[in-house]
This record gives structure tokens, C-alpha cells and sequence, in this order.
């Protein structure tokens, strides 16, 4: 499967406050909050949802085509990305501004106050499809990420026209995005990926059901934390997934990228909906014990035992020629 991967593209500030943001929280004055916290940790990753699923997708052999926007200050970036099996030809370098920056802080029971600096991002919308194709061949599908909400609809439109299948992944943008925005982008969606919360929430924008939703798309997968992941279609009763139990939780940044990259990776492979959505589960667990979204390492026996363990025997053998060969 050839998949072009769109979204963010960026530079990770990744902040450990040792305390709870809700001890600092004084109920009646959340009306004028001003807050600092002194951080213990500071650490600087390759991230953006469209880098961090480019990389797993690459390093699991499967070489990804990135699309987005950068700046000039990209050049490790994309040389880290090359050296692990993503196609980096179709990314737009802008001649005035940086690449986005993440500056994320996250306390001692994995909660996140986040800020994003699009920055170059903005220039995805510059970004044509066709121009894609013709650089990197035929795609399968385009995953639609997090990024310029003008660019997001554009890429949504133009796989409408090119009659390419494509996955609606806006995850944090549906905060920002106006109704009308988020509703341009779900029909006809081969996949929709949401959390819970932001299922809740594109219900909540668009004013429709979830059988209004599942009317409209192929599948709409939806992440619970450590309760696993919930797969809907519109005739079929709902899977759920559990996940697998994380040994440490280091760093929670990613681990919904790193779900992806198992699902299309094991979907690639021609491997069931449920083994795919078990190795999807197993990479946003090794994500969440890893620090940073692109530092994780796949080793194929510790791989294999660890989907037995919490899938069975045969999860683990049908996932192994692949992750050998991968």
C-alpha cells in the first residue's frame, strides 16, 4: 500500500512538570488564570503528526510519501526521515518562515497543556495532489492529518476529484475548525480517526449522530486511551480492542501516530482488521514508554512476544514474517 501521509510537520519542545496542573487550579478564579510552571526536563524531538507517521510507516519498510510545509531549517529533519525509509520529495520549503514548533508540558499523571506555532504549516495549502503524484506515482491512500485547516480541506477535495481514498485524521484542528470546516472533511472518508473526546466534540460541532457519521465513511476508528480502540462500520456491530499494558509511562506525545502506522502498516500487509488493530495498539504502547514521538526501535522477537502475550500465540505468528522482514 502507497500512502501519502499529510499534516503537520515539526519540532517537539517536550516539558515534564513533576506536580499535578490541577493542584495549581483555584476553583473560583479560573475566569483569570496566570500560571508558570518550573519544569524539571526539557527535551527538543523531530515531531508534527505527519513526520512521526511518515517515520514509523519508513522504518516498518513501507515508504511513506510525506506532504507538508517546512522551513529552510528542515535539512536534518528530512535527512533523518530519508535515512529511514520516507519519501521527503514532495515537501514545500517556504522562503519566509520556520518550521511549526510543539511546546508541550506534561505533568505527573500524563496530562497536557500544549501550544502549536504553525509557521510554515501554512503553506500546505500550496500543496497540490497532482503535483504529488506525479513526483512520487500512484498513491493508495492519503492520510489526511492535523495541519493548515485550509490545506486539510483542499487535500479533501482534491482526493474527492482524483478519486483517491483517504483517511480524515484532523484530530487537534477540530478544536479550532468552525462546523462547516469539520463537515467538509468527513464524507466519503475511507477512515475517520478521532480520541473519544474529539468524538464527542464532531459530534457536538456538526450537530449529527453517530449513525449520521458512520453513514458518510468506510470505517471511523476511535482511540481509548488505556481502554484500547473502538472500530465502527455502519453495518456491523462495534470491535473493541484492548490495549496492551505499558511496563513505564514515559511520555504520552505520539502514541495516537504510532497507532496509526501499526493500523496501515498490518493493513498493508494484508493482515486482519483485528491484528491491525492490536500491533496499532502495541505501537502507541511503546510509544508511551519511549521519550519522544521518532525514538522507539522495533525489535521483531520483543515485538512478537509482547503481541502473544496480550493477544495470544497466534497474534504473534501471523505479525512475525513482517516484522522480521520489515
Amino acid at each position: 500500500m502507497r500512502i501519502a501521509v499529510t499534516g503537520s510537520i515539526a519540532t517537539d519542545y517536550l516539558m515534564v512538570f513533576p506536580g499535578k496542573f490541577t493542584d495549581q487550579l483555584v476553583a473560583d478564579q479560573l475566569e483569570q488564570v496566570s500560571l508558570s510552571f518550573l519544569i524539571d526536563r526539557l527535551d527538543v524531538r523531530r515531531g508534527g503528526v505527519a513526520g512521526n507517521i511518515s517515520y514509523g510507516l519508513g522504518s516498518l519498510g513501507l515508504r511513506p510519501v510525506l506532504v507538508g510545509a517546512v522551513g529552510a531549517d528542515f535539512d536534518e529533519y528530512r535527512a533523518w526521515l530519508d535515512q529511514h525509509g520516507v519519501d521527503t520529495r514532495a515537501v514545500h520549503v517556504s522562503d519566509t518562515q520556520h518550521t511549526a514548533r510543539f511546546l508541550c508540558t506534561t505533568d505527573s499523571t500524563n496530562n497536557q497543556i500544549a501550544s502549536f506555532y504553525s509557521g510554515a504549516m501554512s503553506e500546505t495549502r500550496n500543496i497540490q495532489l497532482t503535483s504529488v503524484i506525479d513526483q512520487a506515482g500512484a498513491l493508495d491512500l492519503v492520510l489526511i492529518g492535523a495541519s493548515d485547516p485550509e490545506g486539510m480541506i483542499q487535500h479533501t477535495e482534491q482526493c474527492r476529484e482524483l478519486g483517491l481514498p483517504f483517511a480524515a485524521d484532523f484530530s487537534q484542528q477540530i478544536a479550532r475548525m468552525e462546523a462547516t470546516e469539520v463537515a467538509k472533511l468527513v464524507p466519503g472518508a475511507a477512515y475517520l480517526f478521532t480520541n473519544e473526546y474529539e468524538a464527542g466534540l464532531l459530534l457536538e460541532k456538526t450537530g449529527w449522530t453517530r449513525d449520521d457519521v458512520l453513514a458518510q465513511v468506510g470505517t471511523w476508528i476511535t482511540t481509548l486511551g488505556a481502554a484500547g480502540v473502538r472500530y465502527e462500520t455502519r453495518d456491523a456491530d462495534p470491535v473493541t480492542v484492548p490495549s496492551v499494558p505499558a511496563k513505564q509511562e514515559v511520555d504520552p506525545t505520539g502514541i495516537g501516530d504510532a497507532f496509526r502506522v501499526g493500523f496501515f502498516a498490518a493493513q498493508s500487509w494484508k493482515l486482519s482488521i483485528e491484528r491491525s488493530l492490536q500491533f496499532g495498539c502495541l505501537l502507541a504502547t511503546t510509544v508511551l514508554e519511549t521519550l519522544g514521538p521518532q525514538e522507539y526501535r522495533i525489535d521483531a522477537d520483543a515485538f512478537v512476544r509482547r503481541l502473544a502475550d496480550a493477544y495470544g500465540e497466534e497474534s504473534g505468528a501471523e505479525l512475525k514474517p513482517f516484522l522480521t522482514t520489515g
